[in-house]
């Protein structure tokens, strides 16, 4: 990649606080494997993601971050609640990609029910904080092949 290391923001869901645990546990580890250097911040809820990574984006004049992990978990409830955080999120987050040209990872599980989410999220079983931070450090690498810093 370059000289420095690779560095990256997770942006952290913290509703489901064990679930946004165990996805942080994935990505740390693919990043610490990569030799990649990341900042960890939290956030209420999926929805307040995409506003979290658009604040960094902005704060930073040459935008010190690499690129951005979004890591969170929404599981279906009894109102269509479920079905805006999702659309929204995932809105939210493919707009910064294109707009401002951002490396995202998008790691919001969206499940029927906490079992769903925990096979999703677990290290030992599909690992998606690990699969979300590679697929981040590999559209780092995508963005440079295009000169884009």
């Amino acid at each position: 990649m370059t000289d420095r290391p690779v560095k990256i923001l997770i942006i952290e869901a913290r509703f489901y606080q064990d679930i946004a645990d165990e996805l942080a546990r994935g990505a740390v580890a693919a990043l610490d494997a990569a030799g990649a250097v990341y900042e960890r911040v939290a956030v209420p809820g999926a929805f307040e993601i995409p506003a979290a990574i658009n604040f960094a984006a902005q704060a930073a004049a040459n935008d010190s971050h690499d690129g951005y992990i979004a890591l969170g978990c929404v599981i279906r409830g009894e109102t269509s609640h479920y079905d805006y955080v999702c659309s929204e999120s995932a809105r939210g987050l493919q707009d910064l990609a294109l707009q401002k040209n951002l490396a995202i990872g998008y790691g919001i599980i969206t499940v029927e029910n906490r079992d769903q989410a925990w096979v999703r999220a677990a290290v030992g079983k599909k690992n998606k904080g690990r699969d979300v931070a590679n697929a981040c450090l590999r559209m780092i690498e995508v963005k440079r092949q295009f000169g884009l810093k």
